[in-house]
């Protein structure tokens, strides 16, 4: 099979010799891409149609989100559904005329084989150009509305984020948490959202639905009771049977949901299940330089899951002695929940089931603890899932943000140094001269990064910030801000694109506002400035970062499943941050017993500065604050509470900020 790399050379053969392209974009963990591989593309007499008739090119959509995010769109538009393997094929311009996704090798279930499509495509290609033209100039239209100017759609105001709830309220899936029925996909950042409302008004409900979705999730068989680590999603509603994949930004965004549900209500299971992900990822998804590789395959031995699930009689060999306690707290049966054999997963509640084996509470948990270092151990000896071991910026900002939030809650000095370790790899390898690469592998740093890894990379950054006091995180992070503005906004269209303005013209340029399985680049980048806009009183800063949310204001209240992220962001704009200044040296332990205090509560929006002489250049919140003994400051609009270098005082006035639950 003739593959070719998406680039100058493979388009200009298909100018020159007028063959039409057929992209495939797929990725490292996508099972049916896989499936279609081994079919279709593994097929001599298919790979010679496919090489005779089109220019062959196959992107990793993991690397390519902005050639994913145009072409998806035109797929869900003439067939009204996307997925991957994204089968598109194009024009020598790049305009696509033809989409599917998965085609099987023979005719079935009502979808065409591959072949057929071929010989069909290529047929349409050579004989029927102009019913090509008419689908190339639709798509043209479709494209041309993504590149209007924008404007506000909706005020950003208290009503907006209480229709937001409202409209999660509605949809929230009481039993087994969640949103809308199967498939279920972690909805993290709508969870966040709400975590946000509850701790700024008190609305009982809005804790709940985070708590209760976290607990359900880290029960059930999307988390990996063994090992740690979330799947990508579950088939169905109860979290049971998940699509095995393990993707970084999925543990990222849920390792730090995790840590702050423990600082708001200092639940042991949710920091129980936060260090257990991060023990994976420190175990299994740690390159040696210090970055995060991106995904853990579904499939091993050729079967998905293969590798997560268990036989009863294989548990009774393993566990000895504790087997039937264990089988009772895993739901563990003869005929099995998954293909005859067993997804471990808690259904019932730890205590409930220390009670009926006759067990205390801690002594199931000690039996629990051995129990996954002893199937650990034997599963590591089966045939483990391919890992796929590109580092992308973007991801990796999300993980290092996720890591430092959840060190500096935990206190946790190992992971402190995790994050400092993956920021310092981050920076020294694929931030260059100013901008940032988006994928890193086998030691070579290549394809101008995008929206998504200039503001997740400066979102980790501040992180790091808040967590070692080291002030050049601080300056990191705004030079990266200064990149976005300088590099994706568009004085025309009043918005940010995905892609920089002085990289590779495509045949149109992306600009995806939703909060899909990542954080937009645009709520992003939104939220990363009015963080520095309140650091620098910089109301340039402040001033982009609303407008970028007002745009998106309608959409966010009717649909907030679609902008979890862009909501929290939201918050901050509508009802501000909350500022804690630590004045003193970092090192000094009376600074550091001032800042467990922050660190161990939640603050929604929280912008958090500290430092002496230098480090204080620049940083609203120190101007007029003469260093001397660690002093902490808590303000809101830059108008402060008394200062105190009292830890219980401390304390106190972070309570205050709190509402009484309603």
């Amino acid at each position: 099979m003739d593959w070719r790399p998406w680039g100058d050379e493979a388009l200009a053969l298909s100018r020159t010799e007028r063959r039409p392209i057929l992209l495939s974009i797929g990725y490292a963990a996508c099972h049916w891409c896989h499936v279609m591989e081994r079919e279709s593309f593994e097929s001599e007499a298919t790979a010679a149609i496919m090489n005779q008739h089109f220019v062959c090119i196959k992107v990793d959509r993991e690397e390519r989100p902005d050639l994913d995010a145009i072409y998806m769109q035109a797929t869900q538009a003439m067939t009204g559904h996307g997925g991957w393997p994204m089968t598109v094929f194009l024009t020598p311009e790049g305009e696509p005329f033809y989409a599917g996704t998965y085609f099987p090798p023979e005719d079935r279930h009502g979808m065409p084989s591959f072949t057929r499509v071929l010989l069909g495509v290529s047929d349409a290609w050579t004989n029927r150009p102009d019913s090509v033209e008419r689908t190339t100039a639709s798509m043209r239209e479709l494209y041309a509305a993504s590149t209007e100017r924008t404007r506000a759609s909706g005020s950003l105001d208290e009503g907006l984020l209480s229709r937001a709830m409202s409209s999660m309220v509605q949809r929230y899936e009481p039993r087994f948490g969640g949103f809308d029925g199967a498939p279920k996909f972690p909805p993290t950042m709508t969870l966040d959202f709400a975590l946000r409302k509850w701790a700024r008004t008190g609305e009982a409900q809005a804790l709940e639905m985070a708590e209760h979705t976290f607990r359900a999730m880290a029960r059930g068989g999307i988390y990996d009771q063994v090992g740690g680590g979330f799947a990508r999603y579950s088939v169905d509603a109860e979290w049971l049977v998940p699509h095995f994949e393990k993707m970084l930004y999925d543990n990222a965004l849920l390792v730090r949901l995790g840590a702050h549900l423990w600082q708001a209500t200092g639940d042991a299971e949710a920091r129980r299940v936060t260090e257990e992900t991060l023990g994976w990822l420190t175990r299994e998804m740690t390159s040696p330089e210090g970055g995060f590789y991106s995904s853990l395959d579904a499939d091993s031995e050729g079967h998905e899951g293969r590798y997560y699930v268990w036989d009863a009689a294989e548990l009774d060999t393993l566990l000895g002695e504790d087997a039937s306690l264990l089988k009772a707290y895993w739901g563990v049966t003869t005929e099995g929940n998954f293909e005859g054999r067993n997804i471990l997963f808690v259904p019932r509640d730890p205590a409930e089931v220390a009670r009926a084996e006759d067990v205390t509470e801690p002594e199931l948990r000690t039996a629990i603890e051995r129990a996954q270092r002893l199937l650990y151990d034997a599963r590591e000896r089966r045939v483990r899932p391919g890992r796929d071991e590109k580092i992308l910026a973007g991801w990796n900002g999300l993980m290092l943000r996720g890591i430092a939030e959840a060190a500096r809650a935990f206190g946790d000095e190992a992971m402190r140094d995790v994050a400092v370790r993956n920021g310092e790899f981050l920076f020294r390898t694929l931030v260059r001269e100013g901008g940032v690469l988006r994928s890193y592998k086998d030691g070579i740093a290549k394809i101008p990064g995008f929206l998504e890894d200039y503001a997740a990379v400066a979102l980790g950054a501040l992180a790091l910030y808040q967590l070692t006091f080291d002030r050049t995180w601080l300056d990191r992070a705004r030079a990266l801000a200064d990149q976005i503005l300088a590099r994706f906004w568009d004085e025309e269209a009043a918005a940010f694109f995905d892609t920089a303005s002085d990289t590779e013209p495509l045949v149109t340029r992306p600009r995806d506002v939703t909060d899909n399985a990542i954080p937009s680049g645009n709520s992003m980048a939104a939220e990363l400035l009015l963080i520095l806009g309140d650091i620098f009183a910089a109301g340039e800063y402040t001033q982009r970062g609303s407008y970028v949310l007002e745009t998106m204001a309608e959409p966010m209240a009717r649909f907030p499943t679609a902008f979890g992220h862009a909501l929290g962001a939201a918050d901050l704009a509508v009802r501000g941050a909350v500022e804690v200044a630590l004045a003193g040296d970092a090192g000094d332990a009376r600074l550091q017993a001032l800042a467990r205090v922050v660190n161990e509560r939640y603050v929604p929006s929280l912008v958090l500065a500290a430092g002496a002489g230098d480090a204080m250049q620049g940083i609203t919140l120190f101007e007029g604050r003469t260093p001397g003994e660690p002093t902490a400051y808590v303000c809101r609009a830059y108008a402060c509470d008394a200062p105190t270098d009292d830890p219980a005082v401390l304390a106190t006035q972070l309570e205050a900020l709190r509402p009484a639950v309603r």
